[in-house]
């Protein structure tokens, strides 16, 4: 599976008719993630079942819209767990979704966003995902 599948980008791309709102949605996913990724964290950590089910779904659709299919498949995962209550397991499980977030972050910065590696506007570090 791959970290990022081009093709989705690419059929966002047609649908959206080139405009340009494909790589503004990526690049507004890869500068939200370490907010997302937070979010969900915490949830799971205080076993807070209605946010965490909300943060992994959101991270489950946006993943899947910029082609971030192994983040995606992960966010699914987490999701079951956070279903059946497993929070234990979706505490071991959220090591794997920072590691993959901040390669799929990097991946969609350096092959399709073409960014600097610098925040919003050139200011400030980029958001590469927690370190764990």
């Amino acid at each position: 599976m791959p970290l990022v599948d081009a093709a989705v980008l690419e059929e966002l791309e047609e649908e959206l008719a080139g405009t340009g709102l494909a790589q503004r949605f990526a690049r507004d996913y890869a500068a939200m993630w370490d907010q997302r990724y937070t979010r969900l964290a915490a949830a799971v950590e205080e076993h807070d079942g209605d946010s965490a089910l909300d943060a992994a779904i959101s991270l489950k659709i946006s993943s899947a819209m910029v082609g971030g299919t192994r983040l995606a498949r992960l966010a699914e995962l987490l999701e079951a767990m956070i279903r059946r209550g497993d929070f234990g397991q979706g505490q071991e499980l959220m090591r794997q979704v920072a590691w993959e977030g901040g390669l799929t972050i990097t991946e969609l910065r350096n092959s399709y966003i073409f960014d600097t590696g610098r925040g919003p506007a050139g200011q400030g570090p980029a958001i590469q995902g927690p370190a764990n």
